[in-house]
Order: C-alpha cells, then sequence, then structure tokens
C-alpha cells in the first residue's frame, strides 16, 4: 500500500493542485488583516512558514472579526458561536486562538447581570427594567427617580443607606421602579438583590409550614444584600402574617443594616391601619406601630404618581 506522505507528495506535484494552491495563497495575502499580521512580523515568518500555516490563514479569512459579518449572536457564522480568531505566531507555524467576540461578552455580561437580580413571583419584564425608561422630564416621576439614582450612585454594601417605600395608586410603575433599580446595582455595582412579590410570598410561606421549608425560604428574603417587598398591604394580613414574617423579617434587617425597598398602593398611615386589623377583626395597634417603626428605620418615603399604564 502506497504510504500517505508518497500520495501527497504525488498530489503536490501535479499542475492543476499547484495552480490552486497559488490562489488560495494569493487570496489568503490579499486580507488586509494578514497583510498587517505578515508585515508586524516580517523578521520571523519565512515563505515556508506561510505555506505550511496557509490552511490556518485561509480558516481566519473565512470568519467574522468583531462580529463586522454576524447580524446577531445566535446567527454567528464562525466555526465556534461566540468566538472570532486571532492570529499567533506559534514557533515555525501560525495558529489561531480564539477569544471572545464583543457580542459574546456583551451577553455574558448580561447573563451576570440577571443572574444577580433573584425573584420570588414577579413579572419576568421587570426584571428587564431600566432606569433609563422612565421619562425624567416628568415632574409625576421626578422625585422618586432622583432618589433612586442617588441610590445606586451612593450605594456601599458597608455603609447603611436607607431605601425607599415607593407608594401611589395602581398600575403607575411601582414594580417597575423596583426592577430597575435592581437592573442599575446589578450593572453598575454587581450587586445582588432580591423582588419579592409580597401577597403571592405570603401565601408560600403558609404552605410551606407543612413540608418544613418555612425557615429556608424565610431566611433566603432575610439576607439577601438588597431586598424588595412588591406590593405590601395588599396582602391578606393575619395576626401570623405580621408577626412571624414581616415582623422577624424586617427585624433582620433593621438589625444588619440591609437596604430594603417597598411598593404599596397606600401611603405610611394607610399601610398603618391595614396592619392594625386583622382578617378576623382584631384591633392590634402596638403590633402595628412596631412593623411602621421599621419600615420607617428602612426606607424614606417616596410618592409616585401619573397615569395608569394598565388601561
Amino acid at each position: 500500500m502506497e504510504s500517505i506522505n508518497k500520495s501527497i507528495q504525488k498530489l503536490a506535484a501535479r499542475q492543476d493542485f499547484r495552480e490552486r494552491y497559488r490562489a488560495l495563497r494569493q487570496e489568503v495575502e490579499k486580507h488586509p488583516d494578514v497583510q498587517s499580521f505578515l508585515y508586524d512580523h516580517q523578521d520571523q515568518i519565512t515563505d515556508e512558514i506561510v505555506d505550511r500555516s496557509l490552511m490556518k490563514l485561509y480558516e481566519y479569512t473565512e470568519q467574522s472579526k468583531n462580529c463586522r459579518d454576524c447580524p446577531s449572536l445566535n446567527d454567528c457564522k464562525n466555526l465556534i458561536q461566540g468566538y472570532h480568531p486571532r492570529l499567533v505566531l506559534s514557533g515555525k507555524t501560525i495558529d489561531l486562538q480564539y477569544d471572545k467576540c464583543p457580542s459574546k461578552l456583551h451577553a455574558d455580561e448580561k447573563l451576570k447581570q440577571e443572574s444577580l437580580i433573584k425573584s420570588i413571583h414577579i413579572p419576568k419584564d421587570i426584571l428587564h427594567a431600566s432606569l433609563n425608561d422612565i421619562d425624567r422630564d416628568e415632574p409625576a416621576k421626578k422625585e422618586v427617580l432622583v432618589k433612586a439614582i442617588q441610590f445606586v450612585q451612593n450605594y456601599q454594601a458597608d455603609v447603611f443607606q436607607k431605601g425607599l417605600y415607593v407608594y401611589g395608586s395602581f398600575g403607575i410603575g411601582k414594580t417597575f421602579i423596583l426592577g430597575a433599580i435592581a437592573n442599575e446595582l446589578a450593572r453598575k455595582k454587581h450587586i445582588s438583590s432580591m423582588i419579592v412579590y409580597v401577597p403571592e410570598f405570603m401565601r408560600e410561606l403558609k404552605s410551606s409550614l407543612g413540608n418544613q421549608t418555612f425557615e429556608a425560604k424565610l431566611e433566603a428574603v432575610k439576607k439577601a444584600p438588597v431586598l424588595m417587598l412588591d406590593d405590601i398591604g395588599a396582602e391578606a394580613l393575619s395576626s401570623w402574617t405580621r408577626d412571624e414574617v414581616l415582623g422577624p423579617l424586617l427585624q433582620y434587617r433593621m438589625l444588619e443594616q440591609l437596604p430594603t425597598f417597598f411598593s404599596s398602593n397606600f401611603d405610611l398611615k394607610e399601610l398603618t391601619h391595614h396592619l392594625t386589623y386583622t382578617q378576623r377583626g382584631e384591633e392590634e395597634g402596638v403590633k402595628a406601630a412596631r412593623i411602621m417603626e421599621r419600615i420607617k428605620y428602612l426606607a424614606q418615603p417616596a410618592e409616585l404618581k401619573g397615569r395608569n399604564y394598565r388601561e
């Protein structure tokens, strides 16, 4: 049987093969990036090295660099999706090194940011909210927006800063504000946040008493670096939800000085009334006052006004 080396030698000796090879080399050497690389390494690269590395050079020319020829990451044309080649001199050959392309870097950074934001019973679109989507010239939202921006700018993990108690009527964007703050903290400070829809979370905690996961779920929320309690006051109040959930939760965050945000349809006076009267009609003003003191310690009130986006 004829050896592979002899077969290759015979193939290289053929006139049509040599012509195609010369044409390929000329095509490759016309590529501006290849020309620049060969010029920068002209003292090290010989014709023999170019010949030996021709297929690597051709592989380089056929791929997109810096996402120039790829409409999106999902439509990347390169051999390794999300990575583009870079020419490197490796001994007596020219080789390729694959690095993450700009689209891949952007996508990875976005995933990293999203992983910092945890949510419980919150719509997915809220997790992509941005402060840039809020009209800064709208007087009804300007006060809340300014306070939100100041919080993000001034945030330091070891310095306590009050969150916001954002209140106002239905559908004006209170939850959106919380999601936008969480995204800004993730993007600019790489800080993890948790957004919790209070009414559904209370129901979940109550049902978890039977399967012994109550403590673990409450602990996860208590210890979030930044916590956002959405729609507080919309839950069906019982002594248990107020005294066994809200009380210990807010007490822990107050003692540990962990930033906490709230959104509610109630102002502080209305929330006090809500916390005072249980479903059974029991009036417990002292217990309600304790909860309110913790909320006031953790957050400053900020009224949000505007049209109802749900209408």
